[in-house]
């Protein structure tokens, strides 16, 4: 198992150290389960009794503790105790165990080329003329289909799948059972649909007659930038003409679907569940928090944020915070939930006049 003295943390981190750094670190972990070889996470005072329950020679601190009082040989004490957190959860992150070199059982086609330091694991399918890059770990069960290119430093992890002709960039992730480049849910009528009839009309779908669906094939495929992050069971599907494009930078949770012919920005954060429709162009650094839905071709700004639950049915500016079904300002939304929740005493305060009023010269 690989371990780091506290000297060698905290200079990766650029923290500030005290006490004994050459006590040796092998994991992380919460104050009241950590041992003596784990350095226990205490950035904040209420974490402070755990460290008396647990064995933990060393600690990351919040600025100010007094380590020697709580019983440590050493401390870290970081600025930004989150962010600390992603330098230390890399340094102690093993990754997943795909030994060097291509398993005996992958099939690649032979017109693949795979870059020098591959890890491959077991019965992974490479297509015809995929070109995947140095250093590239792919775990087992992967499928990556032809044409597809795949930048240095990618890492993905069992039964991904990532379909035709997909262009992805440098320091690529994607969680097990990510599907990249799917077909994108398309399909037309011969004559006007029910669904378009009842959109144009805003809700009478008149005598509308039943039709069969037909396909619209995607030919346009997916391009991502670099350091995207891809979360499990999440789908990104195919342009139809043109590829849907996510830039550089975002990360995308589980459970994402991001819809054919998205133009996505720079930076962005998709949580759990976010479902975004067809053709939906989102600006760089948008945050989208859990079970958001977004319908199809619509804008969202730069650094639009919007909270848990957030149904966006029309374009958004930059800059605007939202929550709510439908959408609205975020203090907007506030007001009319706390406005929600007075509607029982309103309705038996105008219940009491009327019955006032009804009732004239009596009184209770």
């Amino acid at each position: 198992m690989t371990s780091f003295t506290v000297s060698q943390i905290a200079e990766a981190l650029g923290a500030d150290l005290f006490g004994d750094g050459s006590v040796r670190i092998e994991r992380a972990a919460e104050p009241a389960d950590a041992g003596e070889a784990d350095l226990a996470l205490a950035m904040d005072p209420k974490y402070a009794d755990g460290l008396a329950q647990g064995q933990a020679r060393a600690a990351m601190l919040w600025r100010g503790a007094d380590w020697q009082a709580l019983g440590l040989k050493a401390a870290i004490v970081v600025p930004r105790p989150r962010y600390a957190m992603s330098g230390l959860t890399q340094m102690l992150d093993p990754g997943p165990g795909i030994a060097p070199g291509i398993h005996a059982s992958c099939v690649i086609d032979p017109t693949a080329l795979i870059g020098a330091g591959a890890a491959i694991g077991p019965f992974v399918a490479i297509g015809p003329k995929v070109r995947i890059g140095r250093n590239a770990r792919i775990a087992s069960h992967v499928s990556i289909a032809e044409g597809t290119r795949i930048g240095d430093d990618a890492l993905i992890h069992s039964g991904a799948r990532i379909g035709r002709a997909v262009q992805i960039g440098a320091r690529f992730i994607a969680q097990p059972g990510a599907v990249i480049g799917a077909d994108g849910f398309s399909f037309v009528t011969p004559e006007k649909s029910r669904a378009e009839v009842a959109r144009e009309t805003m809700g009478d779908a008149g005598d509308t007659q039943a039709q069969s669906w037909t396909r619209i094939h995607s030919l346009g495929s997916v391009v991502l930038g670099d350091d995207i992050e891809v979360g499990s069971n999440a789908c990104i599907d195919a342009g139809t003409i043109r590829p849907t494009r996510i830039g550089d930078g975002t990360k995308i949770d589980n459970q994402v679907h991001v819809a054919h012919n998205c133009e996505v920005g720079r930076d962005c954060l998709f949580a759990g569940q976010v479902g975004i429709a067809g053709s939906v162009k989102i600006g760089d650094n948008v945050i989208l928090g859990g079970q958001v839905g977004v319908v199809d071709n619509i804008s969202l700004g730069d650094g639009v944020v919007a909270g848990g639950g957030t149904v966006i049915l029309s374009n958004v500016p930059a800059g605007r915070v939202l929550l709510g079904y439908p959408a609205v300002k975020m203090e907007t939304h506030v007001e009319t939930y706390k406005a929600i929740r007075r509607l029982p005493r309103l309705a038996q305060q105008v219940a009491d006049l009327q019955k006032a009023v009804s009732k004239p010269g009596q009184s209770d």
